[in-house]
């Protein structure tokens, strides 16, 4: 299990724990976090789970695959450096403690 911290652009957050194998499009949906859309079910066709990584835990959430780096590309808020698709990250203990920044869109 990871406990995975949710920050909004306006300074609220959410905590949740959440199950190995889940993908955090889930939980966020799961949790009721603003803004992760996840319109396609976490398919990798819709761009709407978009998130930002903290810096410090980028490496650990897995390489962006090549459809993924295409589908960044279409996101409603512009791609950065640490951007993911959150259906695309699985929660394991490793990630435990992981943060993510929820851009709002435009």
């Amino acid at each position: 299990m990871a406990l995975i911290t949710w920050k909004m652009e306006d300074g609220s957050e959410i905590t949740a724990d959440v199950k190995d194998g889940l993908n955090l499009m889930e939980a966020a949906a799961s949790n009721n976090v603003p803004h992760i859309e996840g319109e396609c079910g976490g398919c990798l066709s819709c761009a709407t789970c978009h998130v930002f990584v903290d810096s410090d835990w980028f490496a650990k959430t897995g390489e962006v695959d090549d459809i993924e780096d295409t589908m960044l590309e279409m996101t409603d808020v512009e791609r950065e450096d640490n951007s993911r698709l959150s259906c695309q990250i699985v929660a394991s203990a490793d990630l435990d403690g992981l943060i993510l920044y929820v851009p709002e869109p435009e």
